[in-house]
């Protein structure tokens, strides 16, 4: 096999894509690297159409190696077990824009693997990994109508950036991820700290005009050592079925699909199916010959077309939709906060038959997630954790762990929130959202942002602004364009495009596109993102009416947190030998924990303030420097017969001698005093073995 490579900058450095000398059995292959990052990507088809489905099997995995970056890993096991968010999420980014550049009715299995095989610590290689589908896919024998290229883009010091480095993304007001090819954008995936519109835009503009060489130069690649296209089957609906189930049932179709509520509409057409079923002769002349079956998928395929031209049809002939809306209308919208009695945040939002529940729970330090990546260990103290349950659909299913929708709409609703939320100096805790969907027809990812920015301000987490977020669809025809503002998943479904944008009054916080069709321009995504603002405010006003600013006190029920500051020097001392000292404080005044950073910040959690206080009295205590000449509160911890210890600071003694008592003769200082007297002292002295003398007589 020949050897191809080609080499096209990527920033501040060069992107290299070679094929031809790793994995040469699978149906296409290629190295992508960039620094000292490389992403090998492999694509594979199945040689045999997959029977009896009804969508096109594409599998996308994402494996970081650990040796990529020279350690090994953690856990019993020490090898790459299940993948880990970041692998799931980029799994994602790559499946997301390589799907709509497949054939109609091509049901072949196939498996794209990108495994990172070097990691530098400086460029992501998720972007790499995407790229290298596409070229992988693009010198394959696979049908696919690319290439695609991709960038990240970010935004340091007001000036955008292409593939910014991780420590650039650190400073950066925005991070996306753009897939797309010289005829428009295909997916995008990013977070923005509330930027306006207009700087969304810009962003969108200079990724897209910078992936168009990355997409262009694969098609060298491919005259290189591409492979010649396979010859597929490919299944598209029977057309005499079609065209006679339209003559006998189009009428009834048209009552169905009239049906407001989703779980009555697919309930009557179900019974339709079924009733055609029992009587199958009526397709007899459609049958081209004896083994031409006509099967219960072939009807509801046929259904589905005519439904997706319905659809379609009412939008851009009538300029309706099947719920009655017009093209920009947002659904009924209600929200509550406050719902649970005992969780320390709770709230219920409701657009249509999208509903979500919401609930924080507030922790302490130890509750932090430890993240382990290539970049290395960091820790995360905001979650949040969407759920989508059968029953939101109203079907049955087993209830397994979370799949890669649930973890990548969570997500999502995840970056929505970060902008606005305080930093860990001005709000010590750990916050974990959890969005529970209990009712689900179109964009419940969204409704998990209104619901949760509401449910962290009835926690009284002091958030900066609220969020709220809204689905843009999109129906082509010809040379037009109609944007749909809320769309259901009737129009996810049968529509071009699901355009999420979330955000605040100010701005943008987060933004995701998924297309069914091949391209969109900027131009179009700028007016949907127009059209997402106005209902964004909007559903902020309904937000509002229920909840118009953070509670002013946390929750009864949520622990207590205070921070103070020590000497670093002074870490040692708080902590004791083997944890001692801080052990007895937490024993002492009953607080749940008491955490100690690096950098000598002190926090102190209690489910009651006043156990929290008197822990930071004594910390606060601890750290204070005796001085001579200063009167005391002390208090007698041993007696003897030529004085008595006492301590007048938490773990400060000094010795009170029995000359020091009173001017009055005194003889043995177990007749004076015993454990546990407390009285005034004066510190008369720290000698230079640094040990405090006290005054009891000179403090009165």
């Amino acid at each position: 096999m020949n050897l191809g490579r080609i080499e096209i900058p990527f920033g501040a450095q060069n992107l290299i894509i070679e094929s031809g000398k790793l994995a040469k059995q699978a149906n296409g292959a290629v190295t992508v690297t960039c620094g000292g990052t490389v992403v090998l990507v492999t694509a594979c088809m199945a040689k045999k159409p997959r029977v009896g489905i009804d969508f096109f099997p594409l599998m996308v995995e994402y494996q970081e190696k650990t040796y990529s970056a020279g350690r090994i890993p953690g856990g019993f096991f020490k090898r790459e077990g299940r993948p880990t968010q970041k692998e799931i999420l980029t799994c994602r980014v790559i499946d997301r824009p390589l799907r709509p550049l497949f054939p109609e009715g091509f049901y072949n299995d196939v498996q794209v693997v990108a495994s990172v095989l070097s990691s530098d610590g400086e460029n992501d290689p998720d972007v790499l990994a995407l790229v290298g589908a596409s070229a992988a896919l693009m010198v394959s024998d696979i049908p696919f109508d690319g290439p695609i290229g991709s960038v990240r883009v970010g935004l340091v010091d007001d000036q955008l950036v292409l593939n910014p480095t991780y420590e650039q993304r650190e400073n950066s007001s925005l991070d996306f991820v753009i897939a797309g090819h010289a005829d428009g954008v295909v997916m995008i995936e990013g977070e923005a700290s509330i930027l306006p519109e207009e700087k969304i835009v810009e962003a969108l503009r200079f990724g897209h005009e910078s992936l168009i060489p990355i997409s262009e130069i694969q098609r060298e690649l491919q005259k290189e050592v591409g492979k010649t296209k396979a010859e597929v089957e490919v299944r598209l609906p029977n057309g005499k079925v079609l065209s006679k189930i339209k003559d006998m049932f189009k009428s009834k179709l048209m009552e169905i699909y009239q049906i407001d509520e989703k779980i009555e509409r697919e309930e009557a057409l179900d019974a339709l199916i079924k009733k055609i079923t029992d009587d199958m002769s009526i397709f007899d002349k459609c049958r081209e010959g004896e083994e031409d079956e006509i099967s219960d998928g072939d009807l509801r395929h046929a259904f589905e077309t005519i439904e997706y031209e319905q659809v379609r049809r009412m939008i851009i002939e009538d300029k309706k939709r099947l719920d009655g809306r017009s093209l920009n209308d947002l659904r009924q919208i209600t929200c509550e906060v406050n719902v649970l009695p005992r969780t320390h945040g709770s709230s219920l939002f409701t657009r249509g038959q999208t509903q979500s529940l919401s609930v924080l729970t507030l922790g302490t330090k130890r509750d932090e997630q430890l993240v382990e990546s290539l970049e290395g260990t960091s820790y995360k103290n905001f979650m949040l954790h969407y759920n989508f349950p059968s029953f939101s659909v109203g079907e049955t299913r087993p209830m397994r762990g979370p799949g890669r929708r649930e973890i990548g709409h969570g997500v999502l609703a995840a970056k929505s929130l970060k902008a606005v939320l305080p930093g860990k100096d001005d709000f010590p805790y750990t916050l974990r959202v959890v969005s529970e969907t209990l009712e689900s027809n179109g964009s419940s990812s969204m409704a998990s942002v209104c619901a949760g920015a509401m449910c962290l301000m009835d926690a009284g987490v002091p958030i900066s602004d609220a969020v709220a977020g809204i689905s843009i669809g999109l129906i082509t025809h010809g040379d037009e364009s109609f944007l749909l503002t809320d769309i259901m998943g009737i129009e996810d479904h049968f529509g071009d495009m699901d355009f999420k944008v979330a955000g605040t009054r100010k701005g943008i916080t987060a933004i995701q596109l998924d297309l069914k069709i091949k391209k969109i321009s900027v131009d179009l995504l700028a007016k949907a993102m127009t059209q997402a603002q106005e209902a964004r405010l909007a559903i902020l006003d309904k937000m509002h009416a229920a909840i118009s600013s953070p509670r002013d006190d946390i929750s009864s029920y949520a622990p207590r947190i205070i921070t103070t500051h020590i000497p670093q020097e002074k870490i040692g001392e708080l902590i004791g030998p083997g944890g001692k000292v801080i052990k007895k404080i937490m024993e002492d005044t009953g607080v749940t924990s008491i955490d100690i950073e690096d950098d000598g910040t002190v926090l102190i959690s209690s489910l009651e303030k006043e156990s929290a206080d008197k822990a930071l009295a004594i910390v606060n205590g601890m750290m204070e420097e005796p001085v001579v000449g200063k009167i005391y509160m002390s208090t007698v911890k041993r007696v003897t017969n030529f004085g008595a210890f006492c301590e007048i600071l938490p773990g400060k003694d000094g010795l009170v001698h029995v000359s020091e008592f009173s001017d009055e003769y005194v003889k043995d200082c177990n007749d004076v005093v015993k454990v546990g007297d407390q009285f005034k002292v004066k510190l008369i002295e720290i000698d230079r073995m640094k040990r405090i003398n006290l005054s009891k007589k000179q403090a009165e």
